[in-house]
């Protein structure tokens, strides 16, 4: 039987030029609601997955996202995020995208079809059985991410993916494969929608979890992250207030300042 893919099938609504504006939100909204509930299925395949990716990372190991369009555009949004929220070097978490930096705000042509470049795109950054390659493909059939996986399977990395298809054939290529079936989108394909959705609500939960696991978060706050604006300062000084006991503001921002981060001035208060 030929693999059947979910992400194609025909939308549940029909005539949608017709609708009225309040009709389009809220169908679009009650296909909203079955993502998370797909996403919650999932957990125990995520859970395997960051518990690997959290073991490989505290021995040296990086994470590398690669995808094409949307897919390709969720993992880098996830990678960029990592630093400045959880103070890690840039190169810990990669996002690698088909057509490469001009396919984050353009479609590049016939890219994710390209077999080879995929596996060429993660040499580029001498990828190695140290690290964990993450593949995401909504539809799990895209080239560009199923060679690669296959490759770095050849060359003993260990890979992880996330479809939205059950049975796709990415999962074959992975060994921790995760399976988040919304369901056909709003509009016929466009995976944008309720894929998208599920793609990055399960990369918030494996970067998330994974930084906690690495302690890079105390409590439920964000000690590490980078000072890059006055709001992140502010926050920060919150905390600094909060952990210390320092009453006065412009004390704990000069503190904070000083040491560059909330939690290498709590460092230094320990010693």
């Amino acid at each position: 039987m030929a693999f059947q893919k979910i992400t194609e099938s025909d939308s549940l609504y029909r005539h949608l030029e017709q609708m009225s504006v309040q009709e389009l939100l809220t169908h679009i909204n009650e296909e909203d609601q079955k993502v998370p509930l797909a996403v919650k299925a999932a957990i125990p395949q995520v859970e395997k997955l960051v518990t690997v990716i959290a073991d490989r990372m505290l021995a040296g190991g990086r994470l590398f996202y690669i995808g094409a369009g949307t897919s390709g555009r969720l993992g880098i949004v996830d990678a960029s995020e990592c630093p400045p929220t959880f103070g890690i070097a840039p190169g810990l978490v990669i996002g690698i995208i088909a057509g490469g930096q001009k396919a984050i705000t353009e479609a590049v042509e016939f890219a994710e079809d390209d077999e080879e470049k995929g596996w060429a795109d993660l040499q580029q950054y001498h990828v190695c059985d140290k690290d964990v390659v993450l593949g995401i493909a909504a539809s799990g059939t895209t080239p560009y991410v199923i060679h690669a996986l296959a490759k770095c399977r050849e060359n003993g990395i260990i890979t992880g993916s996330i479809t939205c298809n059950p049975g796709a054939p990415i999962s074959s290529c992975s060994d921790f494969p995760i399976e988040v079936p919304v369901g056909p989108e709003f509009i016929t394909g466009s995976t944008r929608m309720k894929s998208g959705t599920a793609q990055k609500l399960v990369l918030n939960m494996i970067s998330t979890a994974v930084m906690v696991q690495l302690g890079r978060v105390e409590d439920n706050k964000m000690v590490n992250m980078q000072l890059t604006n006055d709001k992140l300062i502010d926050r920060g000084v919150k905390m600094v207030m909060q952990k210390l006991g320092v009453v006065d503001y412009e004390k704990a921002r000069e503190l904070l300042l000083h040491y560059g981060s909330v939690k290498k001035l709590l460092e230094s208060r320990q010693s």
